[in-house]
């Protein structure tokens, strides 16, 4: 996963723009006709493809790191972690799982030993990789542990110790400023030059989800106004994807965004679905720049010259319908209706959803090439769990969003 996408080769000036041109403009325009949607998926199934999957990240050779730790990835164990909890109540589970306890084991050890423990990538083998590694994992470790209190109620002491380590990495000053350095290795959607956005809406996550009310916690109210000066001054220039996980960040904490906001982003995504009721993630991943040949061919081919599928996969449908469910669009809004009813017909027999790499072309029954289909299936997790959750039926979809409510 460290293909860098250097759209200066002239292998990819010609022929693949033609190819790029021609894809484009046979895909039909996406039609909001509703489809009954199907009732079925297998949870079962699901947990026991996440599970299969971060043991054998845990045990992965290229995962493993100090003091007999391993890093946490955004395509395999973040989502892992955010997604399987959500499985608890869905099969009866009275608490983690063992691959479960084995992540938030890791996670804990390395908050615990921060002060001695190298970071994920250091200076020595890359350029300016420590200060990369911190800010990103004092992120993950925050959300991570929050997200696991957040199911006990209880803010734990080892998750407030995480939240301190990613405070006082925050920038303070420059362009940047409320964001964290961020591992770039130009990889799409979550190590490239624009992904420290993404991981800002993850540490707005973080805070607004842990229990006990951490967010109005007056020690990290000037850090707090910072990173949310930070999100909406930057996020015009965002891709879509990472506007979803603003928009998700924006419904755990009050005020981060106005109710206008909200539904501008929820109406972009909307109109970004497809006719077989799904939606693409090359298509949220890669910044649009006005029909310019850059962007066609981001959307349409990978690093390597191989063409992205132009079909709708899980990691973005899961995703999309996960937070328009969570921004309070209507249960029976027919768009939502029909994402939902692609995800209950997409699932494999062995459980997960699938989508591939927007970066290289892998063997997709390999490790690596699995990677973006664990963050799929953990994301339509979410969101098909979340359908399950009993809320009051909806008589109107003329207001997409619940009314924002004062911080």
């Amino acid at each position: 996963m460290r293909g860098i996408f250097r759209f200066t080769k002239i292998r990819l000036a010609r022929l693949e723009l033609l190819f790029a041109l021609s894809v484009v403009f046979v895909i039909p325009a996406c039609s909001h006709q509703a489809t009954p949607p199907s009732e079925s998926w297998a949870p079962k199934a699901a947990a026991a493809y996440l599970d299969s999957r971060e043991n054998w990240w845990a045990q992965w050779i290229v995962s493993s790191r100090d003091h007999g730790t391993f890093c946490v990835s955004c395509h395999t164990a973040l989502p892992y972690a955010l997604a399987r909890p959500a499985l608890h109540k869905v099969l009866g589970e009275s608490g983690p799982s063992t691959d479960e306890q084995k992540l938030i084991d890791n996670v804990t050890k390395r908050v615990q030993m921060w002060k001695e423990i190298d970071p994920y990538y250091s200076d020595q083998s890359y350029s300016r990789k420590t200060e990369e590694s911190r800010g990103t994992e004092a992120v993950l470790n925050a959300l991570i542990l929050a997200n696991y209190d957040a199911q006990r109620g209880k803010l734990s002491d080892d998750t407030r110790v995480a939240f301190d380590y990613m405070w006082a990495l925050q920038r303070k000053s420059g362009n940047e400023a409320g964001s964290w350095p961020w591992l770039q290795f130009d990889e799409e959607p979550w190590e490239a030059k624009n992904s420290a956005y993404y991981g800002a809406t993850l540490a707005v996550l973080a805070t607004g989800i842990a229990p006990e009310s951490y967010a109005s916690t007056p020690a990290i109210r000037n850090n707090l106004s910072l990173l949310c000066q930070y999100l909406n001054r930057e996020e015009t220039s965002q891709p879509a994807l990472n506007r979803v996980f603003l928009l998700w960040a924006s419904t755990k904490l009050r005020g981060l965004l106005s109710s206008e906001q909200q539904n501008d982003i929820v109406k972009e995504m909307l109109s970004r679905q497809r006719q077989d009721g799904g939606w693409r993630l090359a298509s949220l991943a890669w910044t649009w720049n006005r029909w310019s040949s850059r962007s066609l061919i981001q959307m349409w081919l990978r690093e390597d010259g191989t063409p992205i599928t132009g079909k709708s996969d899980g990691a973005a449908t899961g995703l999309v319908t996960f937070v328009l469910q969570e921004a309070g669009l209507p249960r029976d809004h027919a768009q939502l209706q029909r994402g939902l009813s692609w995800l209950m017909t997409h699932q494999t027999a062995a459980g997960s959803w699938q989508a591939s790499s927007i970066n290289k072309k892998r063997e997709p029954t390999s490790g690596t090439g699995r990677f973006m289909s664990d963050a799929a299936t953990a994301f339509a997790v979410l969101s098909l769990a979340e359908r399950q959750i009993t809320r009051p039926a909806s008589t109107s979809t003329a207001n997409l969003l619940r009314p924002s409510r004062a911080p």
